[in-house]
């Protein structure tokens, strides 16, 4: 399984950023994948997750509204599209990947990308 982020970058508040996760190693419809996100001195949080089971789940009451999570299976990638950023989304994001249901747990997570730096300034 391999899991690769990409798309970050530094963004004005107000503005917009997709992420990609490009995925191999395993078959969407028996797996899971979901966006974490980690600042510094802060715990590793859940913020959305996809299965062909589930459809999309948010884990992150903050991003309702501004973020969504789409799969395109033609590609074998998964894409966290975040509109209305804020100073307070600056984080490293990333695409993890577990067979069977969403969770917004990270332990719940085997597999793991590298992670993608997003900075929004003020």
């Amino acid at each position: 399984v391999q899991l690769v982020e990409s798309g970050g970058g530094l963004v004005q508040a107000g503005g917009s950023l997709r992420l990609s996760c490009a995925f191999s190693g395993f078959t969407f419809d028996d797996y899971a994948i979901a966006w974490f996100r980690q600042a510094p001195g802060k715990e590793r949080e859940g913020i959305l997750c996809i299965s062909t089971s589930e459809g999309s789940r948010y884990y992150e009451d903050s991003v309702k509204g501004r973020f969504t999570i789409s799969s395109d299976n033609t590609k074998n990638t998964v894409n966290l599209q975040m509109n209305k950023l804020r100073p307070a989304d600056t984080a490293v994001y990333y695409c993890t990947a577990e067979e069977g249901r969403c969770s917004g747990w990270y332990r719940t997570y085997a597999y793991w990308g590298q992670g993608a730096q997003v900075t929004v300034s003020s």
